[in-house]
């Protein structure tokens, strides 16, 4: 697994906290990070990737779209600037649109297991493949047994894994709530870690792990320092 890579995640989930990791990518010394964009609107991904500018930062080989508002321009920024490799969407309806609007990057874009639903398998054949988020399928398909992800290990024999998502397991059941969509629900994936333990499920998935491997955590990059070095440990 010499060529795996696992990559730190600056996600903007919490408004305003993405800046704090922004500031932490010099202090640490890092060039290169996964950058999860999905929940900054255009004008704040602006000033967002001006500010990643001013910093050291070298690569970021996968970023997790924002499909509803992302513009093709930003797409080519992305890859000349910051030499981006992969791209990951979700299922919903308008990821179709998305698709069209960027025939380009067809070969780059990945589509994220979510919920597992119709709009998954039809956004899957215009996509390169399948952005495996390990946490979901732990959550959904083994722990809440959603019937979609019934199909999940025959369509992973068929499409490429191009990227992952790795993200905490609680070991209860735990409220949660989506900025992007505004909505309560319950779940045992969390984009918060608490205990290094919360990884230890993804020994599991060790046969389906990309070449690029991202963290989907709100802990600061200093705390996620330590992640990658606890999931290079029992998975690489």
């Amino acid at each position: 697994m010499a060529n795996k890579k696992i990559l730190l995640g600056l996600t903007t989930i919490t408004p305003g906290e993405w800046k704090n990791k922004v500031k932490e990518i010099d202090e640490l010394g890092l060039k290169e990070i996964a950058l999860f964009s999905t929940c900054l609107e255009y004008g704040e991904r602006q000033e967002l990737y001006r500010l990643l500018e001013d910093t050291g930062l070298v690569s970021i080989p996968h970023v997790h779209l924002r499909e509803q508002d992302t513009e093709s321009h930003e797409l080519d920024y992305l890859v000349k600037r910051f030499k981006t490799q992969v791209f990951n969407i979700h299922s919903k309806k308008e990821e179709f649109d998305f698709i069209k609007r960027n025939k380009k990057y067809k070969d780059r874009i990945y589509v994220e297991n979510i919920f597992m639903d119709d709009n998954f398998s039809e956004v899957l054949k215009n996509c390169a493949g399948i952005c495996l988020d390990l946490s979901h399928w732990e959550s959904y398909g083994f722990l809440k047994k959603y019937q979609g992800y019934a199909e999940l290990p025959e369509l992973l024999k068929k499409y490429k894994i191009g990227v992952n998502h790795i993200s905490a397991i609680k070991k209860e059941i735990t409220h949660c709530h989506d900025n992007v969509t505004n909505q309560d629900f319950y779940s045992y994936d969390s984009h918060w870690l608490d205990d290094l333990s919360e990884m230890d499920y993804v020994k599991k998935y060790k046969n389906y792990l990309a070449d690029i491997i991202s963290i989907e955590l709100e802990n600061p990059l200093k705390e996620q320092l330590e992640v990658k070095k606890y999931l290079e440990e029992i998975i690489l």
